[in-house]
């Protein structure tokens, strides 16, 4: 039997859920069936913005949402909150699929879609802090600072010139992020800090207020053509929208669609202007380093540092379990390269600590698309990457589903198969390795001075 959460282990789910206005109270469940032009499975961004755009160029429609929680609940609420242009697939990779000019209109249609969520949330009175500082990534170790001029000469390779993404000296970059041995770094203007949880919630009301029904506490047991069977009833669509992300693994079926894999996050309490003053970080931009185990942070709009990063394992058979949010060790660690980066933080309370899973294809390239002959629709896949590439994805699964011939639907993205996951234990086996040598690699780096063979290597496997 389905057992259901409260609305205050709601708000134990994330820093942003606990400070998000309003009530966590779940909507009305579906209560038996019923019938719809379009139904989309989960209610985070991907689910939510597909619904938005739906209901705002064809208002015609039915469209139906079935949410297991609430609105927001996954990925979509509890991310670092960066509304960023990163695609997991590198503009190489792309040009690969798909040819230059496809990688370069992949990138531009990223870059439009940073202001696009500023756009909405504006019109729609959602105060998510939407806060376009940008994004600064700091390069700490001469190894580091290669990899940031690598970056660099491959936008300009594309035509990504330094309104885009340019090189920052030792003093430029100290200057944004006060970050203790800083050589160096990139900077883009094409990303904005916000609020997740509030942009979720927010959504949901949205569309609700354009006429969707968004069905809360309704577990989706099974996923077919023309139909979405529930806990409580049964949806007959035309079009089924899979939005389902991390979670996807737990549908009949689609196991080894997407691996889900932990990201864990800690907040600290609020901090004083003399802190913020030796940190830096004005204008909130996004902030991050050229490591290899990823790390990622913000300036909140209350004061506080978000800060997270990779190092939870991935769990066997893609299991997915509350306890799993939630890794001593790991939160440690982020505690301690917080207080490395930033010394003013040693003593610092930590008040939130969280986590949850995001969804990773096995070949790090997410992707959009609807099967006209079925009417299975999917988005997903995005590596961490979901903030704004979720609006994208509900932006072309409306005009897929409507049948608008826009930029869009052109997109090398859209239509994209990634390979299925090995099955266990090699999944298993391969993806907690790969974890072990993008640590290894930090440490062998910053040991040798050199680049890592080991990163290289593992390079062949991801999003190069």
């Amino acid at each position: 039997m389905y057992c259901m959460i409260s609305p205050v282990r709601y708000r134990s789910l994330s820093f942003w859920h606990d400070t998000v206005p309003g009530t966590l109270t779940p909507g009305e469940p579906l209560q038996s069936d019923t019938e719809a032009d379009v139904a989309i499975v989960g209610a985070g961004f991907t689910g939510l913005w597909t619904a938005y755009y739906l209901a705002k160029t064809a208002p015609d429609l039915r469209v139906v949402v079935c949410e297991r929680e609430i609105a927001g609940f996954g990925a979509s609420g509890r991310n670092g909150g960066w509304c960023s242009a990163l695609f997991p697939a590198s503009l190489n990779k792309l040009e690969r699929m798909a040819g230059r000019d496809a990688a370069i209109a992949m990138q531009r249609a990223m870059q439009e879609t940073v202001d696009e969520v500023g756009r909405v949330a504006t019109a729609e009175g959602i105060d998510c802090h939407y806060a376009k500082g940008g994004t600064v990534m700091l390069a700490r170790t001469p190894v580091q600072l290669e990899r940031a001029r690598a970056e660099i000469a491959e936008a300009r390779e594309f035509g990504f010139g330094e309104e885009d993404l340019r090189l920052l000296t030792a003093t430029e970059a100290g200057e944004r992020a006060g970050a203790t041995s800083v050589l160096g770094g990139t900077y883009t203007p094409h990303c904005a800090a916000i609020h997740p949880a509030r942009l979720a919630r927010g959504l949901a009301e949205a569309v609700r207020g354009l006429g969707v029904e968004v069905y809360e506490q309704t577990p989706v047991r099974e996923i077919h053509p023309g139909r979405v069977v529930t806990a409580s009833g049964t949806v007959r669509a035309r079009y089924v929208v899979r939005a389902t992300e991390g979670y996807t693994p737990q549908l009949p079926g689609l196991e080894r669609a997407v691996a889900p894999v932990y990201s864990l996050m800690v907040a600290t309490e609020p901090l004083p202007e003399e802190a913020w003053a030796q940190i830096g970080l004005a204008g909130r931009p996004t902030f991050g380093d050229l490591r290899h185990l990823i790390i990622y942070g913000q300036r909140t709009a209350d004061g506080r540092l978000a800060f997270g990063g990779r190092g939870a394992p991935y769990h066997l058979g893609s299991a997915i379990r509350p306890s799993f949010d939630r890794v001593p060790a790991v939160f440690e660690a982020l505690r301690r390269t917080l207080a490395e980066l930033f010394p003013v933080l040693g003593d610092v309370p930590v008040t939130h600590c969280w986590g949850g899973p995001l969804g990773v294809p096995r070949d790090w390239c997410a992707s959009v698309g609807l099967d006209q002959a079925t009417g299975l629709a999917w988005a997903g896949g995005y590596v961490g990457d979901g903030v704004s590439t979720t609006n994208l994805s509900g932006r072309t699964l409306a005009d897929l589903i409507t049948g608008r011939d826009s930029e869009l639907v052109a997109l090398p993205w859209v239509g994209h198969r990634s390979p299925p996951w090995e099955p266990e234990p090699l999944r298993w086996l391969g993806l907690n390795a790969g974890l072990q040598a993008m640590g290894f690699a930090d440490r062998e780096e910053n040991r040798t001075g050199r680049p890592s063979k080991v990163a290289g290597f593992m390079g062949r496997f991801v999003g190069g």
